[in-house]
């Protein structure tokens, strides 16, 4: 049974995520050859004040709205 964990900032839609679990799903089936329904995604979400790179908070490195959308605008 695979479980995929993925982890990232709070902030994507609802059809997003169902969109990015069903495609997790459908490769990781493929890929090692078991059932869909064996796979898990199990996604964490996390403010990004909650979350730094490179010594920075993200809310302070990349500014309000940052990943809401898919896109790196400050």
């Amino acid at each position: 049974m695979p479980v995929i964990n993925v982890k990232m900032a709070v902030g994507r839609s609802q059809e997003t995520k169902q969109e990015l679990a069903a495609a997790l799903t459908r490769e990781a089936a493929r890929i090692l050859e078991v059932e869909a329904e064996w796979v898990t995604i199990i996604i964490d979400e996390y403010p990004r004040d909650n979350w730094a790179s490179g010594g920075e908070l993200h809310a302070i490195k990349f500014g309000p709205g940052f990943g809401r959308q898919g896109t790196r605008e400050k």
